[in-house]
């Protein structure tokens, strides 16, 4: 099968020129609505109008795909980043923008940090519903400036669905068959100056086999996940130099958690608050003032029942029902400036607070507050009319260390069909809970006297339009990452089982080739390719979970004057490796997904009822998200290796009422 698409799916790459979107204002930034003046709504958009990569997926996109989580979307649409999820819809992930790690990247939901940091290698992927999602921005490359720790590599912002001129809503249901059903629904309305928005959503799955070997021990074989989400927003125009935004979502979530050994129930049941409340003030045109305070609060209890080897009927209890979670809470304030022609200046001050604990893999309670101070200066169209510059630093304070940083970005647009874009600085990823204060004897210490690490950053793009229909994008990068942490004996680790700093560097570089072309007004195609080559100080080796290749592509018909539109997305993984204990290094991956989607307006013309049907690995490849191994039922040395899968073909249908 890999044999007979892999050809195929590079052909078209070729064909197309090797690329995706172009970040080009006129192909990506332009092309997204937005309907609020908040400073932080814009700032993504903002960043890449000065020499940001930035890439989008439409309300458009995930609507007319079916996709379930962003997990999906991302994976499928975005160049540039390569994301696995671990056993399909609402996992955890690998994750590797432009040759980073997963906890490189920085997670976002409407101005709100949601990642996890008493793991930095745990992705917050494994609650977030697609439905609510009016679209997703990835900001490419050191974004530590704005965004702060853990931005190193880029920053995935979600923005969920907006404020509405009228009044609008819509309801779907759906399923899967991986025993899967999904509902959802929305409503937006205004009433003279108060605008609210409220959503909710359905997501439950027996799931699908989760590994290719399993020991007689093991009864839980399939992972489910039970999901529930609701949320909404209120924003009320004081006047037309100020407004006041409330934001706020609850998710109830049951996530499976199957093993290859032992398991008969192993399940996550977390309780997740996300809140802020912000306002933006624009007294006259050459002041905009937004400050905003945020809470994230994430409860889980974790429950692993074993079976017994060789016992038959008899269970073990792990973990019932132990707590892991944490609290982040913080405030921030961005002023923007605007007092003579040709330069803007950003001033802006960042506290957070955060504090968790972890009774499973033992972390004991701490809390840590940051302090940041940021500083800019950008150029306006008054000093130069095709480019645009800018220069900021941040100071940051944390405990008893301090690290600034720096950030230096351009995009020149010497015509309308060709740009320059380019930006260079330093990033910081401070260290997560696990690394300072894990005391769990499984484990590598925690060591309170950890420095962050630091890296900087350099991200080089040139792009434009061939004529009105092609275009085009190709990007060069790089990452030189010093104070590494780290728990590994390769790499200058832990005789002592503790946490360090490794003395050596890793050296990130790489390329990322797009296009995008509009072969008539309703057929349009898109590709990308991207090479990466990630290593420790004295290695010759690719990081574990970190290809080296990958590409993207697809093609949309979407004819405005028809009630349907059909589309086809693939993506290649070229080798990927992992460290299995007991068997090496061992390559995974080489593989190819496609996915077919179609919708049909039933309807006609008013377009309020619609049908959509996405086949999910239509080709149905078998290939694997991760390797692992264990130990053999009844042994104490011997051990087996197995591989997680990936969803095999999945039909997915879902019915949309809209008013």
């Amino acid at each position: 099968m890999q044999g007979s698409i892999k050809p195929w799916l590079l052909a078209s790459v070729c064909a197309l020129g090797l690329s995706t979107a172009a970040a080009a204002d006129d192909l990506e930034v332009e092309g997204v609505v937005v309907t609020a003046a908040r400073l932080e709504d814009t700032l993504p958009q903002e960043v890449a109008r000065y020499g940001a990569d930035l890439a989008v997926v439409s309300s458009e996109v995930l609507r007319d795909n079916a996709y379930i989580d962003v997990t999906q979307a991302l994976q499928m649409q975005t160049p540039g980043l390569h994301i696995m999820p671990g056993n399909g819809p609402f996992s955890y992930v690998d994750l590797s923008l432009q040759g980073s790690r997963t906890g490189d990247v920085l997670w976002v939901v409407d101005g709100v940090r949601i990642n996890n940091r008493l793991y930095t290698s745990t992705s917050p992927t494994d609650t977030l519903p697609a439905s609510m999602i009016e679209r997703i921005e990835v900001l490419k490359g050191g974004q530590g400036l704005l965004y702060g720790s853990q931005a190193a590599a880029g920053v995935i912002n979600i923005v969920t669905r907006p404020y509405a001129e009228a009044t609008d809503g819509g309801i779907t249901a759906g399923g899967h068959t991986n025993g899967g059903l999904h509902a959802d629904g929305y409503v937006r309305t205004n009433l003279g100056p108060h605008r609210f928005v409220a959503w909710a959503s359905k997501d439950k799955a027996d799931g699908y086999t989760t590994y290719d070997m399993f020991q007689p021990s093991t009864t839980a074989r399939k992972r489910g996940y039970d999901i529930l989400s609701f949320g909404g927003k209120y924003g009320l125009e004081v006047n037309d130099a100020l407004s006041l935004n409330l934001y706020y979502q609850h998710t109830d979530a049951r996530v499976d958690n199957p093993g290859a050994r032992l398991v008969k129930v192993k399940f996550n049941d977390r309780d997740e608050d996300i809140a802020s409340i912000s306002l933006d003030w624009k007294p006259n045109a050459a002041a905009h003032l937004s400050v905003k305070g945020y809470y994230h609060d994430w409860d889980t209890v974790y429950t692993t029942i074993n079976n017994v080897p060789g016992q038959p009927g008899r269970t073990v209890v792990v973990d019932d029902k132990t707590y892991w979670g944490y609290e982040d809470f913080g405030v921030s304030a961005l002023a923007r400036l605007n007092v003579h022609k040709g330069f803007e200046y950003q001033l802006g001050y960042d506290f957070q607070n955060f504090n968790g604990r972890d009774d499973v893999l033992l972390i004991a309670q701490r809390t840590e507050k940051v302090h940041a101070l940021i500083g800019q200066v950008l150029t306006t169209d008054d000093l130069i009319r095709n480019a645009r510059f800018s220069a900021g630093v941040r100071y940051n304070k944390t405990g008893g260390a301090a690290s600034t940083v720096w950030n230096l970005t351009g995009r020149w647009e010497p015509t309308r069909s060709l740009y320059v874009e380019a930006v260079a600085g330093t990033s910081f990823i401070l260290p997560s809970a696990e690394q300072l204060f894990g005391i769990d004897p499984c484990c590598a210490v925690g060591n309170p006297n950890l420095e962050p690490e630091e890296s900087l950053n350099f991200n080089g793009s040139v792009g434009g339009l061939v004529g009105e229909r092609f275009g085009w994008q190709v990007t060069g990068f790089a990452r030189k990452i010093d104070n590494l942490i780290t728990d590994d004996n390769t790499q200058a680790a832990y005789p002592e089982g503790i946490y360090v700093n490794a003395d050596g560097q890793v050296k990130v570089r790489g390329a990322e080739v797009q296009a995008t072309f509009d072969l008539t007004p309703d057929l349009k195609a898109q590709a990308s390719f991207t090479y990466t080559r990630s290593r420790a100080a004295g290695s010759s080796q690719q990081f574990d979970r970190t290809p080296e290749y990958y590409a993207k592509g697809g093609l949309t018909y979407a004819p405005a004057d028809r009630p349907y539109g059909l589309s086809v997305s693939a993506a290649w993984t070229g080798d990927v490796y992992q460290t299995v204990s007991g068997f090496g290094r061992r390559n995974y991956g080489d593989f190819v997904i496609v996915d077919l989607a179609a919708h049909l307006y039933l309807d006609g013309e008013k377009r309020n009822r619609r049908l959509t049907a996405r086949l999910e690995n239509a080709l149905d490849e078998e290939y694997a998200s991760r390797v692992s191994s264990g130990l053999v039922d009844l042994s104490a040395t011997q051990r087996f290796m197995f591989r997680s899968f990936g969803p095999p073909r999945t039909l997915h249908v879902s019915f949309t009422q809209s008013f």
